[in-house]
């Protein structure tokens, strides 16, 4: 097997993982001091008061995303179900972003007290503070555009179809370039100017989509960093970087020589546990209270295949394949891509025991009993919620030498298999239910709408000067950001870089940041007052 060379792991002792104990009564270890610490460097020097607490600088950062108008906007923006279908108690981006950042800390202030080898390795990798931890989390969805995920795969197809931009559109690269160039602190520069720890913890994806597609094709799915996925010709799946920002990334990241090119740092890969955890566990919250999970589907997919996985495993793909929506079959399309892909944990016998814990706790026991509303319901669902995310919070290893699809920090095994099995259960019976194509269909639509009628004012000599002025402005900004790239670092470019194309990137640029930006009721309104039907 080949792999792509790339710098030595630090030697660390243990070689094999170390399960931390997170025990909030112990006390965090003591900070480098910041002058000697390039982890607090900022892109432009401030003013620093030499008496302050080294973790300053941190709790500055983490102040200034909390009163950003970004993180603001998240309260009105879709999780997964949109908010006014099904009354107020259903979570946004901002009720999502706490509660990762909740979770990540308790993590992280665990991690950073750990006085034996595993405190020894993460130290040397960089170290883990639970404010920036906190900052990172409350960072991580700043760039997810109106309607979530649906709308975030619409300006990615919109943007690299329509709007001649290459890399398309990720919500992870956004929210680096809403840190670091479209949000305001002050007016002397673009952008929060956070320290390099806090810039380089929101980078989950640490690469652009084109170097995926440009440099590493030949590595198989296995070898590939977790995030990458298929290499299409539009490049990596997830990515956190635009072209216009891989040079600030890597003054970032050489913050921490002793992270791998492909590797998170210490506290990203803390926020990243964090994020999956709630994500698998709280957004069951909502499924529930909404009445989208039906106890009746989503036994007959786990039973049957705990029933028949014999049968299932020598069942031909293609047969797989062709009738997914059959009761069993989709759940052994995930345990044959899980094998494939991460052979380096995936372990059929705990994929059985996770299908069981979630058939035993989630089916049997929640959805067993509808929710009203009512004081037992509310109880039965936050025991579930509590026992899941005190397991999962108990299951964090240090791996000293970790497989490129993984990293330093991790769950371990069989809480792997749980989230696996949790996240499948969302995909399978929520974001895959016909019963909201409709919706998604016309929230696609609109986003479309929007996109190519701002891109159309933009291009109207007549009437382009009543066009929002932040959208003008914004373009014109970024028009010559991809000017000073051409000259600079040309290779980062794809694609025709003549004048006439460069102008073409930085209007197409504008226009998906605009509409990112926008919350789904903006996104709505505006998209029918361009129609002209608001």
């Amino acid at each position: 097997m080949t792999t792509h060379p790339g710098p030595a792991q630090p030697d660390h002792t243990p070689t094999s993982p170390v399960t931390i104990d997170l025990d909030p009564g112990s006390q965090p270890l003591a900070h480098a001091p910041a002058g000697l610490d390039p982890r607090h460097a900022r892109a432009v020097p401030e003013a620093a008061d030499p008496h302050a607490h080294p973790t300053t600088d941190f709790r500055t950062d983490l102040e200034r995303l909390r009163f950003s108008p970004y993180f603001s906007r998240l309260s009105a923006v879709t999780q997964v179900i949109p908010q006014a279908n099904v009354g107020p108690v259903i979570h946004n981006r901002l009720t999502h972003t706490i509660k990762v950042a909740s979770v990540a800390r308790t993590i992280a202030v665990g991690l950073q007290a750990d006085t034996g080898q595993a405190g020894d390795i993460l130290r040397a990798l960089g170290g883990c503070d639970p404010i920036v931890v906190q900052a990172a989390a409350s960072a991580h969805d700043l760039g997810h555009p109106p309607f979530g995920h649906l709308g975030e795969r619409v300006l990615d197809r919109v943007a690299r179809e329509r709007l001649g931009l290459p890399e398309g559109f990720e919500g992870n690269a956004q929210t680096f370039r809403i840190l670091t160039e479209l949000d305001t602190h002050g007016a002397a520069q673009p952008g929060l100017n956070l320290t390099s720890a806090v810039r380089a913890a929101v980078l989950k994806y640490p690469w652009t989509r084109l170097e995926w597609r440009d440099n590493f094709t030949e590595l198989p799915p296995h070898e590939r960093p977790h995030g990458v996925g298929e290499v299409t010709p539009t490049g990596a799946h997830k990515f956190s970087v635009y072209g216009l920002h891989a040079r600030e990334v890597a003054t970032v990241r050489a913050a921490y020589p002793a992270i791998g090119p492909w590797q998170q740092t210490v506290e990203c890969q803390v926020m990243d546990i964090a994020d999956d955890i709630a994500y698998s566990i709280h957004d069951l919250d909502d499924f529930y209270r909404a009445g989208v999970l039906q106890q009746a589907s989503v036994s007959a997919e786990l039973r049957t295949w705990l029933r028949d996985q014999t049968l299932l495993a020598r069942t031909p793909l293609a047969d797989l394949t062709a009738r997914p929506r059959d009761p069993g079959n989709s759940l052994e399309l995930l345990r044959r891509r899980i094998v494939s892909r991460d052979a380096w944990i995936a372990n059929d016998d705990a994929f059985r025991a996770a299908v069981e814990r979630v058939n035993e706790e989630l089916v049997d026991d929640l959805l067993a009993v509808p929710f009203d509303g009512g004081i037992a319901t509310e109880r039965s669902l936050s025991a579930f919620i509590r026992s899941w995310l005190d397991r999962f919070q108990r299951s964090i290893v240090v791996d000293p030498a970790p497989q490129v699809r993984s990293g330093h920090v991790r769950l371990e095994r069989q809480a792997w298999h749980d989230v696996i099995v949790l996240k499948f259960v969302h995909t399978r019976f929520v974001l895959d239910n016909p019963d909201l194509a409709t919706a998604q269909r016309g929230q696609a639509h609109l986003m479309e709408v929007l996109v190519l009628g701002l891109e159309e004012w933009l291009t109207d000599r007549n009437d382009v000067g009543r066009a929002p002025r932040r959208l003008i402005e914004s373009a014109e900004a970024t028009t010559e950001s991809y000017r000073h790239l051409r000259a600079d670092s040309p290779e980062l470019l794809s694609g025709p870089t003549d004048d006439e194309s460069i102008q073409r990137r930085g209007r197409g640029r504008a226009v998906i940041d605009y509409v990112a930006s926008l919350t789904d009721a903006q996104a709505i309104s505006m998209a029918g007052l361009i129609r002209g039907v608001g």
